[in-house]
């Protein structure tokens, strides 16, 4: 059984060759700084989902617009790729955003949170465990055995 599908192995091509075009080649002032970050091709490669990321602005109006530009290019890349990858038949290239990046760095802040909350009420637990008089740990431990 083969490793890789000739899907995969287009897909990762597409990827490639698109993230260089998107950069150099996309004249339109409207299109931030957008990474391709995943392309899945269907299977009879007739499609290509394309999903891109974008750094900067992320507010719903800025990624509908950047997805807009990059739909009315569909048809410019398409042809750039034709040149460069030898196939048949190019597949239509659709444009989605791709939320993992957006939400991985929230799930990671609120985990950053979560370990600073827990070492701080570590912390304070290990400063209310300490005996007020002499300043030493497990006061509680030390008075029963003196009794």
């Amino acid at each position: 059984m083969r490793e890789f599908k000739r899907t995969d192995r287009v897909a990762d091509q597409l990827q490639k060759e698109l993230a260089v075009l998107i950069q150099r080649e996309v004249k339109d002032p409207r299109l931030g700084m957008v990474t391709v970050s995943g392309v899945e091709v269907s299977r009879d490669l007739g499609y290509a989902d394309v999903h891109v990321t974008l750094l900067g602005e992320q507010t719903p109006e800025h990624i509908k617009e950047n997805l807009a530009v990059l739909k009315r290019a569909a048809g410019f890349l398409r042809s750039r790729i034709a040149r460069r990858i030898k196939l048949r038949h190019v597949p239509e290239l659709r444009f989605h955003y791709d939320e993992s990046v957006v939400r991985g760095q929230r799930l990671s802040s609120l985990i950053d949170e979560a370990v600073a909350s827990d070492q701080a009420q570590h912390d304070e637990a290990a400063d209310d465990d300490r005996d007020p008089v002499d300043g030493s740990a497990g006061g509680s431990a030390d008075r029963d055995e003196r009794d």
